[in-house]
């Protein structure tokens, strides 16, 4: 191996580490320039949301798409298709399949809770649910997305070229769970179930082939619980007018001051998902192929 092939591949491109810590740096000057290109623009949307932390997430988001659209049109010239973004990935029927596949898990998992009181729903201080609703998903839209396009976006779709779909997946949701250590109520428990998440996330992308669909499904996971139930976010609490859902079971099955999604009970959510992603992804008896299950053979080129 000479000094070129250890930098360059036989095609061209970076070799696929460089070329994940090109997008890395890439990233990194891109949230400094729109933190400081539209930092009052941004300030000013958080004071009209009134939740702290979201103009770091529309800086966070914008710099990200930018890196992405940078580097496939610079060092890594490919189609959008490569990492789930091109359009008729945003086709409506896959955003409401992402959407429902992101609800139900946790949904189920919660209604889990409640059916033996180990949740309970009491009053709070009132308030508009809707004002809130709206000012809660104007923080997450962006947070989910951004989370999406770190973890399964631009390093997951290079890492399932340069090493393979299953460590691609494993890397990149190991990493995902430990971008939340730093969260309230952190402890192992919350860890490896979002780990678990981060799994399951990478599954939607690939039975979908859309990045957007993940989105959605992180989205849907964190609106049920924050809009819905009214119960910590991966232990940030949000606005809760009128009621909120607050624990009262052992810890390990509930998730504690974590939420719902870092107990035991959110685990199962998640593996029922990845069990209804499998089934429609083997072939039929009639020898047909499921009519929505892609691959992420498909998101090369």
């Amino acid at each position: 191996m000479n000094l070129r092939s250890f930098f360059i591949a036989h095609d061209g491109r970076p070799q696929p580490p460089w070329r994940i810590l090109l997008f890395l740096t890439l990233g990194a000057a891109c949230i400094l320039v729109v933190t400081v290109a539209l930092g009052p623009v941004l300030q000013k949307l958080e004071e009209i949301v009134g939740i702290g932390g979201t103009a770091a997430a529309y800086a966070t988001t914008i710099a990200l798409l930018l890196a992405h659209w940078m580097t496939l049109r610079t060092y890594d010239q490919r189609a959008y298709v490569f990492v789930g973004l091109q359009a008729e990935a945003a086709r409506p029927p896959v955003l409401l399949r992402g959407w429902l596949l992101g609800a139900l898990p946790i949904a189920f998992a919660s209604f889990l809770l409640l059916a033996p009181g180990w949740l309970d729903v009491v009053p709070s201080e009132p308030g508009s649910w809707w004002r809130a609703a709206l000012q809660v998903s104007l923080l997450l839209l962006p947070a989910a997305l951004y989370e999406e396009l770190l973890a399964r976006g631009y390093i997951f779709a290079t890492l399932s070229e340069w090493l393979g779909r299953p460590i691609a997946v494993g890397l990149t949701s190991v990493a995902f769970g430990l971008m939340h250590v730093p969260n309230p109520g952190s402890n192992p428990l919350p860890i490896v179930v979002v780990t678990l998440a981060g799994v399951y996330l990478a599954a939607v992308l690939l039975a979908t082939r859309s990045l957007y669909a993940a989105w959605m499904a992180h989205w849907a996971w964190n609106w049920v619980m924050a809009v819905g139930f009214h119960v910590p976010v991966s232990g940030l609490s949000l606005a809760r007018p009128d009621y909120q859902t607050v624990d009262s079971g052992p810890d390990w099955l509930t998730g504690g001051t974590w939420g719902p999604e870092g107990g035991a009970i959110a685990g199962v959510g998640m593996i029922g998902g990845l069990v209804y992603l499998y089934w429609r992804r083997k072939p039929r008896a009639d020898g047909r192929k499921p009519s929505t299950i892609h691959t992420n053979d498909d998101i090369e080129g």
